[in-house]
């Protein structure tokens, strides 16, 4: 997995302010439709108020920026998706995929430009696709935690399952980000979460 260097500043564990209004200005000028690619580092830097040199200082070149705006999207949707619980159930499962889509509407042109530079670029395909550890080590956890007591089937293959629904679900959760309705976010949300929910943690034994 490709690394990203974050160098904070010497008086605090926070990312220094020039790295954030960077990072900032990327996602505004992205929003604001402008194509990644075709953004050179002068014009971020001037967007965000810093020396083209104070760029450099916290990325390696705009793919090492592209990445760590992918781990801040991965990072919001882990903090989502973490908090729920088996015991929460279904219902509490389907407002956390709702917040998710919320989430990734509010940056999708920042999405777009991932999944646009991941298509040519290996480091950025792998970084992302390298993102969803977090998600399918929480999933097979839970899901075996879930068959120990009884609660799940004991014939459902953890991880398999979790390949399945995490790598699944991801794939269309962007498709309805790029190309689906936001009007219906809440079906989706619901219908990803019954698939998780009947599909894996709570599938009829035989």
């Amino acid at each position: 997995m490709p690394s990203i260097t974050r160098r904070r500043s010497p008086n605090s564990g926070q990312p220094a302010s020039s790295e954030v209004e960077i990072l900032a200005a990327t996602r505004r000028l992205l929003i604001n439709g402008a194509n990644f690619t075709e953004i050179g580092v002068q014009q971020i830097s001037t967007e965000a108020g810093v020396a083209r040199s104070t760029f450099y200082s916290h990325f390696r070149d705009k793919i090492d920026l592209l990445m760590r705006l992918a781990a801040t999207m991965f990072d919001t949707s882990f903090h989502i998706t973490s908090a729920w619980q088996p015991e929460d159930g279904v219902e509490r499962l389907t407002d956390a995929f709702l917040q998710v889509l919320r989430a990734y509407r509010a940056q999708a042109p920042v999405l777009r430009a991932i999944l646009e530079v991941a298509s040519y670029d290996t480091n950025v395909r792998d970084f992302w696709n390298q993102g969803l550890t977090p998600f399918t080590d929480r999933t097979i956890a839970g899901l075996r935690d879930e068959q120990q007591a009884g609660r799940t089937p004991g014939d459902l293959d953890p991880v398999t399952a979790t390949r399945v629904i995490v790598v699944g679900g991801e794939r269309a959760i962007l498709d309805q980000i790029t190309v689906g309705d936001p009007a219906d976010d809440p079906s989706f949300a619901r219908e990803i979460a019954l698939i998780w929910w009947y599909g894996a943690y709570r599938r009829p034994s035989d």
